[in-house]
């Protein structure tokens, strides 16, 4: 089974202008609305590459209905905690020139709430699959992720972390499956602004040496990188208009793991993935996955001279 947690769910609202102009009202030339979430659309890619997973997390109000409800109808399970208030709404404003993110906090999660969570994250089984991304709502602390690690090792379970959290060295000790900071991130868990290409390569095999067994790193339009103790991989990523970066990770990182788990290659699984996650920044939503097999074609796997470097 594979399982999805995310923690801090939205609706994203995507809308397109010919210009943002403030005390005005700006009409949109287009717009979208998304079920949004980054462990929610994992669930979304790994359906379209026919993989079954089920959703988990905090959902509340109406808002939290529409999201399970659109989860439902693409034929995704769903098992999440009903919380008070209402899940949040973000709004990604995309001009010719610019483009504006504004993020909501959403509601306030209970200490009942909280280990109602964890007591569904301690039901999953040994060799299962749980997917852990993206933010944390209000009232649940950073140490979640040490207990979520803590018992993804006591269970026997592959555990997926894509979170921001500086705690998420922390989790290392227990050995989780796979982590895919992206760079700012990577360079955030050292105490840096910003690493060079050679940087980051050492920065994910000082994380290896903690005890994740595989590194993801996103990286924008230079691609991604993969290490583990066996392999290191560096992917260019294909050119294109980017609409949206919103949702580009989630997708990078869903189509990688779902390709492994499908059997490919590692280097192909690379392939797939960063051209999934440029198809989604070239999209004004989740990318349905149809223009990735001429995107690979653009994607280039460079294998890295393997060495355990200091950082």
């Amino acid at each position: 089974m594979i399982y999805t947690c995310t923690l801090n769910p939205a609706i994203d609202l995507f809308v397109e202008l010919e210009a943002f102009h403030p005390f005005v009202v700006n009409r949109t030339t287009a717009e979208y609305y998304q079920a949004n979430g980054k462990g929610i659309n994992i669930s979304f890619i790994l359906k379209r590459m026919g993989i079954d997973s089920t959703a988990m997390g905090f959902l509340g109000g109406f808002t939290g209905r529409f999201i399970q409800e659109t989860l439902q109808k693409e034929g995704i399970p769903t098992d999440f905690v009903k919380v008070a208030g209402i899940t949040r709404v973000n709004t990604f404003v995309r001009t010719q020139d610019k483009e504006y993110k504004i993020v909501n906090r959403g509601p306030v999660i209970t200490p009942i709430e909280k280990k109602q969570i964890l007591n569904k994250i301690n039901q999953i089984k040994e060799g299962d699959v749980l997917f852990v991304s993206g933010s944390l709502p209000r009232g649940v602390p950073d140490e979640i992720l040490v207990e979520i690690a803590r018992i993804a090792q006591k269970r026997g379970f592959r555990l997926i972390l894509d979170v921001s959290s500086k705690r998420l060295i922390d989790c290392l000790p227990y050995r989780p499956y796979l982590i895919k900071p992206n760079d700012e991130e990577l360079a955030a868990l050292f105490g840096e602004k910003a690493l060079t290409d050679e940087e980051i390569v050492k920065a994910a095999y000082q994380l290896l040496n903690r005890g994740v067994q595989n590194v993801l790193v996103s990286m924008g339009p230079k691609g991604a990188l993969f290490i583990n103790q066996d392999l290191a991989l560096m992917a260019t990523a294909p050119k294109g208009k980017v609409v949206n970066t919103a949702c580009a990770g989630d997708s990078l990182l869903a189509a990688f793991t779902g390709s492994l788990i499908l059997g490919e290659r590692v280097d192909m699984a690379l392939s797939f993935g960063v051209a999934a996650g440029s198809s989604t920044a070239f999209s004004p939503g989740l990318s349905d996955l149809t223009d990735v097999p001429e995107l690979i074609k653009q994607v280039q796997i460079k294998e890295l001279e393997h060495h355990k470097g200091g950082f």
